[in-house]
Formats: structure tokens, sequence, C-alpha cells
């Protein structure tokens, strides 16, 4: 008689991402934290101590599609925030063919169809026959849809105009009887600040866990399920108050209050062994020029926007054409291809001129063109982290390097990220859970080798674009 084959499994995966979490915020914040958060996850999971982001830009939609794909923008596409798509500027999980469910406004036309592979959550529905259930939540749209993937049941995002969150067309035709539960229970936290308060904190928190319930997520025998959540709130507040700021404290001080409830309920609620968690962060954040000022460090603000203005000026001076420069995007600059064709002009010629002339610019290293990244006279591990980065069809073709602790801003006493620095490339990462032994480790990871460890330990195939390895020091 023929022996079957299955593998064991948890019954749930919660992949929480803390978005804006500089790696060293895991001990910054050490003797404040409560022994049930991330005293807990470091006291019985597994720490990759040396985890960086693998390409740049570091940002929010590349750092959640990498995490939960493997992919890097290269080959999922989601090369930024925003990007070209056609020639025009979308936002990364924009779909002006869906509409909202629960609001009215644009922030309900979303869905993942932007991402080019599959997610683990993808992975995890085709190895069940779809069978099990993936769900995503944050308070931003495209950390709430990138993460939970194609095939996902559904997400769910904040929109501030309802306020209530919200889903699209995408997913389904209406909300859920306990989404609307949720949000009349909630109403008096929903209206208020969310983004800069540890308020938000504890409103992703409260949904995740009614999702779970709502959802039954990992309470039955026969599959496994996958909930996704990330908290926005620890940005929003580091970009309007700084890294080392009260209101920044607070979001991580409540974080580690709703991680230790959060932990509970599931013992509670799966049981105590029955569920994998992992939390890492989707970039780190570079410290305000005044903070560094004040202790002597070099780095601050760079008005990126405010270059293409003079920039443009010295190029039609020698070329003869306005704005050949289009558009800034953080460090991605945006060429206009088309305006060099119709007046014949040498593309490389207006490329070198456009570099020299940002490079003059105070507190740019250096320039980059994408399409030529191979022949750069930069480190190879810069270099590397560029090609991973860059989509050609909707990535900018110059990219500016800052200096390290230089960042684009314009003013005011917030934070910023998106450059190749270790503040921004250096993430937190540790699992706890089903299948994880206490330890941790000091060897080179990258954001990529995320999915697919979990995908090991789970033993489905990997995502359709991943580029990473399984970490072995966990799954062995």
């Amino acid at each position: 008689m023929a022996q079957t084959v299955q593998p064991a499994r948890p019954r749930l995966v919660v992949g929480i991402v803390v978005d804006q979490m500089r790696w060293d915020y895991m001990y910054y914040y050490g003797q404040r934290y409560d022994g049930g958060g991330f005293a807990r996850l470091l006291g019985e999971g597994f720490a990759c101590q040396n985890t960086m982001v693998d390409y740049v830009p570091t940002v929010t939609a590349c750092g959640h599609s990498t995490i939960f794909t493997g992919a890097t923008p290269a080959s999922s596409g989601i090369a930024g925030n925003s990007y070209h798509i056609g020639g025009k500027s979308v936002s990364s999980v924009q779909d002006d063919s869906e509409a909202g469910v629960g609001t009215t406004s644009s922030l309900g036309r979303r869905s993942p169809r932007n991402l080019l592979v599959t997610t683990v959550g993808d992975e995890l529905r085709l190895a069940t026959d779809f069978k099990s259930k993936v769900v995503g939540i944050s308070l931003k749209d495209r950390a709430a849809i990138l993460p939970s993937g194609h095939a996902a049941n559904a997400a769910y995002w904040y929109d501030k105009s309802v306020p209530a969150f919200i889903t699209s067309t995408y997913y389904m035709q209406q909300l859920p009887a306990w989404v609307t539960r949720f949000n009349r229970s909630h109403a008096t936290l929903l209206r208020s600040d969310l983004w800069g308060s540890w308020r938000g904190v504890t409103a992703s928190f409260d949904m995740a866990l009614a999702a779970v319930d709502g959802e039954q997520l990992g309470q039955a025998a026969d599959r496994t399920d996958m909930l996704t959540l990330s908290v926005s709130t620890t940005d929003m507040s580091a970009h309007v108050y700084g890294t080392r700021s009260p209101r920044v404290d607070s979001c991580y001080l409540e974080l580690d209050r709703q991680l230790a409830r959060l932990l509970g309920q599931l013992d509670l609620k799966v049981g105590r062994g029955n569920y994998l968690v992992f939390l890492t962060a989707d970039h780190g954040g570079t410290n305000n020029e005044k903070y560094s000022s004040v202790h002597k460090l070099p780095g601050r603000q760079l008005d990126m926007w405010g270059m293409i203005k003079p920039v443009n000026r010295a190029l039609k001076a020698q070329f003869g054409v306005d704005s050949l420069i289009t558009e800034v995007n953080e460090y991605s600059i945006y060429v206009n291809n088309e305006a060099i064709a119709r007046h014949s002009l040498d593309r490389q010629a207006v490329v070198a001129a456009a570099m020299q002339c940002f490079e003059s610019q105070e507190g740019i290293d250096r320039m980059v063109d994408l399409d030529n990244v191979a022949a750069a006279s930069i480190p190879q591990p810069l270099k590397e982290r560029l090609i991973r980065g860059y989509y050609p069809k909707r990535s900018g073709q110059l990219y500016a390097i800052p200096l390290p602790g230089y960042y684009a801003g314009s003013g005011g006493d917030g934070s910023n990220h998106g450059t190749p620095s270790a503040d921004d490339t250096h993430i937190p990462l540790v699992f706890m859970g089903w299948g994880i032994a206490h330890g941790e480790t000091f060897a080179r990871t990258g954001m990529v080798d995320i999915a697919p460890t979990v995908c090991a330990l789970l033993h489905i195939q990997m995502p359709s674009g991943c580029m990473g390895t399984a970490i072995t020091a966990i799954t062995q």
C-alpha cells in the first residue's frame, strides 16, 4: 500500500512588517519594553541580526513586495511607491478598473495587479487547493495589498475620509459583517489621529485580531492560514517628527504592548506552538538633519524636486530644449525620452550632461545611468543594489546616490529613507513559534531570503520571482 507524504504545517502564519523600523530599535528601547512583546520574540525566537535590504530604493512598496515574494523590484515590477506605466505616473497598487468597497473615494481603486510575481500567500493557497485563507491588514493600501498577494481572500486598509477600514471590488462586492461591526464599534478610534500617534498602532492590531476572529484564521485543524499585518504609524510619525522623537517613542512602546497582546491572543485562540510568526521591516530610516547637526554627525536634507529647475535650465542652455528632466521620484530621475527623440538629440550626451548637473548639487555623491550601471565606477555592492532595484519599463533612467546621512526632504523635523545607507537598509528579522528553535545568527541575510525561508518551513513552492534562498540556520 502506497504511503502519502503530508508535511506538518502550523495552523497560522503571521507576517508582521513594522514600517521604517531601524534594526537598532530592537535594542534602543530594550529597557522600556515589557516582557511579552519584543522581549518574548527575542527570548523565544530566532533573530537574524545582519539582515539587509538587497536593493534601492528603500521605500514601502518595494519593501513589502520583496519581503513576501523574495523578488526585488527588478523582477516584481514594484519599482517604488509610485512609478510610470505607459508614461503615466501611478501608485504601486493603483487600479482604475476596480472600485472601492466601503468608500467612494479614489483610495478604493486598488489591486495587486501591478505586482508581476506571486507571494508566499499565493503559493500557500496553491499548495492547499485554495483552502487556506490569506488576509492582509494595514493602514496603508500598498502595505495591505502587496504582502497578501493576488489570490488573497481579502486585504483591508484605512480610508481617513470615511473613516473606516475598506477594501476594493478586486476582493469582494461588500464588506463582511465582521468588518462592518469593527468599523462601527471602533468609530471613535478611527476618527482619531491614526497616522501620527500610537493610536494607529492600536487600531492596526485591533483590526488584525478582529480578522483572526472574523475569518477564524488558524482555528481549523485541516488548513494553514496566513495573516499579514503592517504597522504604518511608525513610518508616518517618523516622517513628521523624526526617528528620535517622543512621538515615535510612544509608537514603539505601544507596538511592544500590542505585540504582547497579539501573541497572547494567538496562544489562546490558535494554541501556543501552533502558529509561526515573523517580524521585520520594509526599510530603516535616516535621522533628521537637526538631530544629526546637534550631535555633529554628517547629513542633511536634499530638495530633490528643487533640483529639477536648475538642471533643466542648464540642459536647455546646452541643447535648446526645455524640460529634458520630467520627474524626480525620491532619487529616481525620469529623462524626457520623447523630447529627446522628437528633437533628434544625442541621448547619451543629454544623460551625461544631466548627470553632471545633478552631481554639482550639494549632497549628491554621484549619479548613475541605470541602463549602463554595469559600467559605472561604483563599489560592487552598491552596483548590485541598483541593478536589483531597476525595472526599465517603470523606473526612472537615472539614479542619484546621496552622501551618507543625506536624504530627500524639504524642511521640518521629520526623517526619511530610500537610500542605500545602513540606516535605511539594515532591518530587524525575528522568527518565533512553530518549528523555530531559539537562537540568532550574525551571518549576512537578505530581505529576499525571508519568503523562501517561510516557504521552506511550510514545504510549499517559493514565489515565482524569488531571488533569495532559505536561511538554513532557521530551517535546519
